[in-house]
């Protein structure tokens, strides 16, 4: 399971380096274990060289009742600063925590500020099911 120190290191700006954010209206679902932790209709697209697209989705639209803020902090060149949280569950289910399995950017840089406080999830954790 991939945790922030294996999040793909993205440096320096140069070399067409592009992160671009998109305003998306499709149906975009995330479950782990089974559950459905987070479901948004405006989501925010995020195009990133390298990598895959990555769906942010407005806290409003993510049950963070679930989900516990750690320590885990990261900094990309492009985008600044990230905070994670784990996923532990509903209260008294026993569920398996999945550490720092999503992240958001509380003070993003000024060129993709749209991403601000906007929740994305790891995929080789949650499922991220998107429609049209």
């Amino acid at each position: 399971m991939p945790t922030p120190a294996s999040h793909p290191k993205t440096t320096g700006t140069s070399g067409g380096h592009r992160v671009d954010v998109e305003r998306g209206a499709q149906h975009v679902t995330v479950t782990i274990d089974g559950r459905v932790v987070a479901e948004s209709t405006r989501p925010l697209l995020v195009h990133e060289t390298g990598l895959p697209v990555r769906y942010y989705l407005p806290p409003e639209d993510v049950d963070l009742t679930l989900f516990e803020p750690t320590d885990t902090h990261t900094t990309c060149p492009f985008k600044g600063e990230a905070a994670y949280w784990t996923y532990r569950g509903p209260a008294g289910e026993g569920a398996e925590p999945r550490p720092d399995v999503v992240w958001a950017y509380p003070q993003p840089i000024e060129k993709v500020s749209e991403i601000k406080d906007h929740l994305s999830f790891y995929d080789e954790v949650a499922k991220i099911d998107v429609a049209k």
